[in-house]
């Protein structure tokens, strides 16, 4: 074995994604882990010019020239590169120059994808500040329960010993209303049980939304369906499942509404994931079922604190329905995430395929 063809075949084995390139900046070669991250085959990429999704802008363009030119090696951190329609990925990527004694200069990229990292790190943080939120919500919400049952009982009692029964009006409205504060505090304490695991067929829950949103809004509604028939069952509670999907959906409905369209299509979709990390677990196969709809997408200021207790976006919105969903998802040791901008927002309930036992969660109060 030649020294050139050793070290050729250390390159296809590297798991760093590699590009060379020459003083034109064409692609002369490229490793299989970087037709993995980039998403080409080096039978069509070798010869061509570097992709442009490299020369996005000013600055990257100026550093290669620079290397070319001087020599001078540069990294850029989470650069975002469109290698394709709808595809996007984040990585870290380091230019260095090579040179060999009567050769025209080389430029070596080498490339790490950050996407996956980045990813864990987001969920991880998700989950945790989802966690210490909803330990505060539920410790708020029992304390306020106690003395609105005193309120409550003082009222009754004092409606009793009222000489006019005119008055009795005034009490009712501190029952009415310690009533109602006690139901939001129920509520903010999340589910009341444990989740029952039984095998769940996902499109089965999620047909039975469609139908109930489809009589709902009859006429401008349009739901369309992209299910991946190799999804196997679900170990989940099927009530707590429907209960989520409505919520999630039920939300982009009203939002799309309050925008004012004159048609509202959503997309319910659904994929099987292989080697997926939640968290910091990592899974043998995930279900992500994907909740896409059409309206003006999440403020930016509310991006961070979406599945908070008490933030929505909406008017009339209590801001507890995604930080509940949250919390039903958590008990099936699974996560929901959202990617939204203008025309375009994803809740994505992403759910293991493995029976776990329930997080301990959710307990009667």
């Amino acid at each position: 074995m030649t020294e050139s063809s050793f070290h050729k075949r250390l390159l296809d084995h590297l798991r760093t994604a590699v590009l060379l390139l020459d003083g034109k900046l064409v692609v002369r070669y490229l490793n299989p882990a970087a037709e993995t991250l980039l998403s080409v085959s080096a039978a069509r990429i070798v010869g061509s010019p570097l992709p442009d999704y490299f020369l996005a802008d000013d600055e990257a363009r100026m550093a290669l020239q620079k290397c070319i030119d001087e020599a001078h090696p540069f990294t850029r951190r989470e650069a975002r590169l469109h290698t394709g329609p709808g595809l996007e990925i984040t990585v870290d990527y380091s230019v260095s120059q090579i040179n060999e004694p009567g050769q025209l200069p080389t430029l070596l990229i080498e490339m790490q994808q950050l996407d996956r990292l980045l990813r864990i790190t987001r969920e991880d943080a998700l989950l945790h500040s989802h966690q210490a939120t909803r330990a505060l919500v539920r410790g708020v919400a029992h304390e306020l329960k106690n003395p609105l049952g005193g309120i409550r009982g003082a009222a009754q009692l004092l409606e009793r010993a009222l000489p006019d029964a005119e008055l009795a009006e005034y009490t009712r409205v501190i029952i009415d209303e310690a009533d109602r504060l006690r139901n939001i505090a129920d509520r903010m304490l999340g589910p009341r049980r444990l989740p029952h695991f039984t095998q769940v067929n996902l499109h089965e829950c999620l047909e039975h939304v469609r139908q109930l949103l489809l009589a709902e809004h009859p006429d401008n509604l349009v739901i369309d369906r992209d299910y991946d028939p190799s999804l196997p069952e679900a170990p989940a509670d099927r009530d707590q499942l429907i209960q989520v999907f409505l919520n999630l959906v039920r939300n982009g409905v009203q939002a799309m509404t309050e925008a004012g369209a004159a048609s509202n299509r959503m997309v319910l979709r659904t994929r099987a994931l292989r080697q997926f990390t939640i968290g910091s677990l990592r899974h043998r196969l995930v279900a992500r079922v994907d909740i896409e709809d059409s309206g003006p997408g999440v403020p930016d200021e509310l991006k961070e604190m979406l599945f908070y207790p008490m933030v929505s976006g909406r008017a009339n919105g209590t801001g507890l329905g995604l930080s509940i969903s949250q919390s039903i998802i958590g008990q099936h040791r699974g996560l929901i995430e959202c990617e939204s901008r203008p025309g375009k927002t994803v809740f994505s309930v992403f759910l293991p395929l493995e029976l776990l036992p329930p997080e301990g969660e959710g307990e009667s109060s």
